[in-house]
């Protein structure tokens, strides 16, 4: 065991870094004799901003080694200005009840203010990669934790300042990940690979909690690298055999999308037996795309599984079961609009539905009506839960945390239906567009703007709009496209529109914006919230003007 890989740190130019367990933690316990004397005690909160680092894994694990509690937040993007990235940590600072910022050297200038302020609740700042971990000269005793004691801090999806902070207990991570561990059948043969961020709850329980847990070894590649080449996850795959990821539904479509012909020399997939898609609305065209694209490199479609998990719950909820495709059932618009399930073949009502699975062990799931009332199978409804692996609420937040917790359920705030045992989750209540008394999901009208010739792929946001008017919201969307010219954008608009009708719903606005123009939350993907108030605002600047 001490010699056998714990994580190997994919990084793109940079020989691969392979960490044994023994080394792991030499390097871990040498983080926390140095986090130590700089004065982190138990308790204290430490956020980690780094980039994808082979150290980040024991700095983590030293953190958690004194007792004390990691949160670990994203690092900002190059485009982010440092300012609004500086007053978003401020906010979230506040709320959290941030105590020591660990992060690299270059956002010294950017962050040292929130330390040195007059207003500051931080005490420090520390850049622990100045030097190496190794060589310490004390060694530490990692304290025993009580099972209802803090042993890490997550924040839900959004935007910097808007995350809510999510303290999860010593008892409800172990019992997490023992129970989902059995879930998706994890043995010591399996090989995870991995390029999701340690700040989202997907990559931080799933890829990287979860092995550690299991002694299971993980491949960790940089999520900015993987972006900017898609192929990595494909070419790390292959090279280290691997058998299990996780993945967000826009993953699959931007990999059978944008990778070349050229660029799958040599890759087998045949290694693989689960591909879980979570995170986002998993999309049936997705899996499709994906099985069609790579079932020549050996992909075996039966590996592609669903899971509905939240930062709230530790991770996951519900998972289908190993061996077997995801199910998918073709329910009518209409009828899930009004609130229940029924099948179709109407190619004009049909949507496509895929389970997310049964619930985990140690978790029970409920659909239930706006009064709190549970609704039979095949009914659509608010989805509620209770866990084993649930936090104690919203920390620094009780009024939050009032509003989402209901005589030990969760409030998920997701619209759902169960069929036959299996979560179908359908659309977020925040989101839920009301036109003219139809429910409408804003999911069904991206779906079908995101076939539009012209549109990129995946990056499209429909919200509502009330209008003051008619006494009811219209529908508007944001759509990304490379197009500029004024003709071809009007062609484009028309063309949106028309999508909307052959789903039976009335477009009234497009906004057409450059590639890159959408805000993504910190999950990384679009915000209907966040792009609805900044397409308002600029409306609202233009008649200003004019």
């Amino acid at each position: 065991m001490p010699d056998r890989e714990a994580i190997v740190h994919y990084a793109s130019g940079e020989a691969t870094h392979r960490w044994t367990w023994a080394a792991l933690l030499t390097a871990a316990q040498g983080f926390a004799a140095r986090l130590a004397e700089r004065g982190i005690r138990r308790g204290d909160v430490c956020a980690l901003i780094v980039r994808h680092h082979p150290d980040c894994y024991p700095l983590y694990m030293g953190i958690e080694a004194l007792g004390a509690i990691p949160s670990v937040l994203a690092y900002p993007n190059p485009r982010l200005h440092p300012d609004k990235f500086r007053d978003g940590l401020a906010g979230m600072a506040r709320v959290s009840g941030l105590d020591w910022i660990l992060t690299e050297e270059e956002l010294e200038p950017v962050l040292a203010p929130l330390v040195t302020g007059s207003e500051s609740t931080i005490r420090g700042l520390h850049f622990p990669f100045a030097s190496t971990a190794a060589g310490t000269a004390r060694a530490i005793v990692p304290p025993v934790l009580a099972p209802d004691e803090p042993c890490l801090l997550q924040h839900s999806s959004g935007t910097t300042g808007l995350q809510k902070a999510v303290m999860l207990s010593q008892l409800a991570v172990l019992e997490h990940v023992r129970r989902y561990g059995d879930a998706i059948r994890l043995t010591a043969d399996d090989r995870i690979v991995s390029w999701l961020p340690l700040y989202h709850d997907m990559g931080l329980i799933a890829a990287f909690h979860l092995p550690l847990a299991s002694g299971v070894p993980v491949i960790a590649i940089d999520p900015f690298e993987w972006v900017a080449a898609p192929v990595l996850f494909l070419d790390a795959c292959t090279r280290e055999h691997a058998t299990l990821a996780w993945l967000p539904n826009f993953a699959y479509n931007l990999m059978a999308s944008r990778i070349r012909d050229e660029d799958l020399q040599g890759i087998r997939l045949d290694s693989i037996r689960l591909l879980v898609n979570c995170s986002e609305p998993v999309r049936a065209d997705s899996h499709d795309q994906f099985a069609t694209r790579f079932a020549p490199y050996g992909l075996d479609p039966r590996a592609l599984s669903a899971c509905y998990a939240m930062a709230e719950t530790t991770f996951a909820v519900t998972q289908t079961a190993p061996g077997a495709r995801a199910r998918t059932v073709c329910a009518s618009r209409d009828a899930l609009a009004r609130g229940f399930f029924e099948p179709t073949r109407d190619a004009a009502q049909v949507r496509r539905c895929v389970s997310s699975g049964r619930p985990v062990d140690g978790c029970e799931l409920r659909v239930v009506d706006n009064a709190g009332r549970e609704l039979p199978d095949g009914h659509v409804g608010e989805l509620w839960i209770r866990s084993v692996s649930m936090f104690a609420g919203y920390r620094n937040n009780p009024e939050k945390t009032a509003e989402v917790l209901r005589d030990g359920w969760y409030d998920s705030g997701d619209y759902g239906f169960l069929l036959d045992g299996e979560c179908y989750v359908v659309g977020r209540r925040k989101d839920l567009i009301i036109v003219a008394g139809k429910n409408i999901y804003p999911e069904d009208v991206e779906d079908a703007v995101n076939t539009v010739a012209g549109v990129l792929p995946g990056r499209v946001v429909a919200f509502g709009v009330e209008d003051v008017v008619t006494g009811t919201e219209s529908i508007h969307v944001v759509a990304e496209t490379r197009h500029t010219d004024t003709v071809e954008q009007r062609r484009l608009r028309g063309a949106i529109i028309e999508a909307g009708m052959r789903v039976d719903v009335t477009i009234a606005d497009v906004h057409l914006v450059p590639p890159r123009w959408l805000i993504k939350s910190s999950a990384g993907k679009p915000s209907r919230r966040a792009n609805k108030d900044r397409v308002l605002a600029e409306i609202a600047q233009s008649r200003q003007q004019s």
